[in-house]
């Protein structure tokens, strides 16, 4: 079974948890479990396993080909970045909406350009994958 998820992943593509979607994480939750019961179910059926993680990669894959083709369908099933900060400007209900508080943006300030406070940010943008980037003034 390892032997087989390290091709599979390997044929599927690089891409670091970082830049996994929500997709991406249900289909490795899947995977995991269908794992899980090819090796310790009553069954023990290999082949079961083997098929289902491989049209669970086929369909991300296929999935992801369909994204790069058509740039609406990404928008619709992943999102897009939000400005929720914008020249010193808090949008509190952009805020509210993907669950991020002040101390979040001014978290990712600090880590990434040493910033202190929320007058110092020129832009915060929640990106698709949950990060914030933070551009300083």
């Amino acid at each position: 079974m390892f032997f087989f998820l390290q091709l599979i992943f390997r044929i599927s593509g690089k891409r670091t948890l970082a830049e996994a979607t929500n997709f991406d994480l249900i289909i490795l939750l899947i995977i995991s479990e269908t794992t899980q019961q090819a090796m310790v179910d009553d069954d023990h059926s290999m082949m079961n396993g083997f098929l289902l993680i491989m049209t669970l990669v086929g369909i991300s894959i296929g999935l992801s080909l369909l994204k790069q083709r058509f740039p609406a369908l990404d928008k619709w099933l992943e999102g897009g970045p939000l400005v929720i900060v914008d020249n010193g400007r808090v949008y509190k209900d952009r805020m509210t909406k993907v669950r991020v508080s002040e101390d979040d943006v001014l978290e990712a300030g600090r880590s990434l350009h040493g910033l202190e406070r929320m007058d110092q940010i020129k832009r915060a943008v929640v990106e698709r994958g949950g990060s914030i980037s933070v551009i300083p003034k």
